[in-house]
């Protein structure tokens, strides 16, 4: 004699057919079982006790007038979280178990007067509840991860956030600084700082405002950077006009900011050094793809600097950049045919950040 198992005590079971002696005799049989049957007259009857809920499983029967069980079926799987289905037809037929199968019944069995087709009904339960309970396990994990992750974005867009703010407020310390230092090198020297701490600060600005916090559009950071440098420079009365003229690519926070700071060095020294005093100039900063990889870019239409000749200066800004270039897997390129100078690098475009951009873009 079949024993049910324990996962089936207290289930309540709907049973749909258009024969109700039969209907008694599986609510008899398996009310031995533990199991509560609900017997329902035909598709429309089926269908109206289940939107009301509180059903485990269902047992569907194939050939019934007016509503066929796949037809019953489809309106079954449209409600909202519907119970597994087990497929009951008379007829031994694969292409029948196949269409059910296909429309999403958990199981199918053929109904015969013996007892084994009972013993076939309680294993198809048992099999359909377990699975039943496995998917609702794994969706509610999956919810459960989902929300944490989304926790986590909040929180680190908040530290976004207030890492900008702290950056912004070291930015008006220096130029607060600056404003009050008369000495031309020192104030040379404040103007750079500036420009990087605006190179950092817009990378946690792009962060907090991004639907993606793990990487770094760099098409609108750049922009961003641009607008900052050149706002600056205008308030020290420098005429220069910069361009900026970049492609949507994401990159991971740690090379945004390494780019960042290399076009922040480059910008400043094409404006101290490319143009003579009190002439304005124009500097353009292109970042292209190249190849699988990608390409950036700061010219100017100057006096020429090839990078071998001895730096103008203290030589920090281009230790710094020949340094965060070494983080991007990359060096320096000067381009001896332009009339001016013309700097660029090539990098490795991070394939992991572009997936994760296009996935919460």
């Amino acid at each position: 004699m079949t024993t049910v198992p324990e996962t089936l005590g207290g289930r309540r079971l709907l049973y749909i057919d258009d024969d109700p002696a039969f209907g008694r005799l599986v609510e008899r049989t398996l009310a031995r079982k533990g199991i509560e049957v609900v017997f329902a007259m035909g598709g429309d009857d089926g269908v109206a006790r289940l939107a009301q809920g509180g059903f485990d499983v269902v047992a569907l029967d194939h050939f019934m007038p007016g509503k066929e069980g796949l037809e019953v079926l489809s309106e079954i799987r449209a409600l909202p979280d519907p119970p597994p289905v087990v497929y009951v037809t008379g007829a031994d037929e694969g292409r029948i178990a196949v269409a059910a199968l296909k429309a999403g019944a958990a199981d199918y069995i053929v109904k015969d007067v013996g007892g084994a087709f009972f013993d076939l009904l309680l294993a198809s339960i048992e099999q359909a509840v377990a699975k039943e309970c496995v998917r609702r396990a794994k969706e509610a994990a999956e919810r459960e991860v989902r929300e944490q992750r989304d926790r986590a974005e909040m929180l680190l867009r908040e530290v976004n956030h207030r890492v900008a703010n702290s950056l912004q407020l070291v930015s008006s310390l220096v130029s607060m600084q600056k404003a009050v230092t008369e000495e031309p090198s020192a104030r040379a020297v404040l103007v750079e700082t500036q420009s990087r701490i605006t190179a950092i600060a817009q990378i946690h600005r792009r962060l907090y405002t991004s639907p993606d916090i793990r990487a770094v559009s760099m098409d609108a950071y750049l922009r961003g950077l641009i607008e900052e440098l050149a706002a600056a420079m205008q308030a020290q009365g420098e005429s220069h006009v910069l361009k900026v003229s970049a492609e949507t690519i994401p990159m991971p926070t740690d090379k945004a900011v390494s780019l960042g700071v290399i076009v922040a060095e480059l910008v400043i020294n094409a404006v101290k050094y490319a143009y003579p005093a009190g002439e304005g100039g124009e500097v353009r900063v292109i970042l292209v793809r190249e190849n699988g990889a990608a390409r950036l870019v700061v010219e100017d239409d100057g006096a020429g600097w090839r990078g071998d000749e001895p730096a103008s200066g203290s030589g920090l800004g281009t230790r710094i950049i020949k340094t965060m270039a070494s983080t991007l897997q990359s060096g320096l390129e000067f381009d001896a045919a332009h009339p001016g100078t013309r700097v660029s690098l090539r990098f490795p475009v991070d394939a992991a950040a572009e997936e994760e951009h296009r996935e919460a873009g």
